[in-house]
């Protein structure tokens, strides 16, 4: 099962390797990681979409990453409604012929065109993983030469509803 931890932590030197290596020992398939600067100086979040089989395995796992010096705060947010995003750069083959139809294809995903050349476009899309996955399936016909995505980052939602409503927002299950 594919769950959703997000790690507030000091931005300092040789975190990023601690955390990642502590998944490793475990044996943690780490499907993406973000990381980036929060609102406060010194202050970084890290979101990780990992396979766990079971919930003591993750309960574990939060306890291990809960005892880690430069870790702040650990929260697996895989049962609670969350707001969820991820970001890809595609860059397509494409030649004048061809232009129109692959805009054609992005636009219903608002995707946008980010750079053009003689036998080449790029397109950036947000979303959902499956969105993206979507997008990039319709566009490898055309040839697909580069891809760049930064992998899911996510934060829960202001209002966390009840169980049964929760199957709405689930994102990996």
């Amino acid at each position: 099962m594919k769950r959703i931890v997000t790690l507030v932590v000091q931005n300092r030197s040789g975190v990023l390797n601690r955390v990642t290596g502590l998944m490793h020992k475990r044996q943690f398939n780490i499907e993406s990681i973000s990381v980036g600067r929060t609102e406060q100086e010194g202050i970084s979040k890290m979101t990780f979409v990992v396979d766990v089989e079971d919930h003591r395995k993750m309960e574990q796992l939060t306890k291990q990453l809960n005892k880690q010096i430069d870790v702040i705060k650990v929260t697996d947010l895989s049962d609670k409604a969350v707001v969820a995003r991820e970001l890809a750069m595609i860059k397509i083959v494409a030649n004048p012929g061809t232009r129109n139809e692959i805009q054609g294809i992005i636009e219903p995903f608002r995707a946008s065109v980010i750079d053009v050349s003689k036998d080449s476009l790029s397109v950036q899309v947000t979303g959902k993983p499956d969105k993206i996955e979507a997008l990039i399936d319709l566009l490898r016909p055309y040839g697909i030469k580069d891809i760049a995505r930064t992998g899911l980052t996510a934060f829960s939602r202001g209002h966390q509803p009840q169980a049964a409503e929760l199957t709405q927002y689930s994102l990996l299950k």
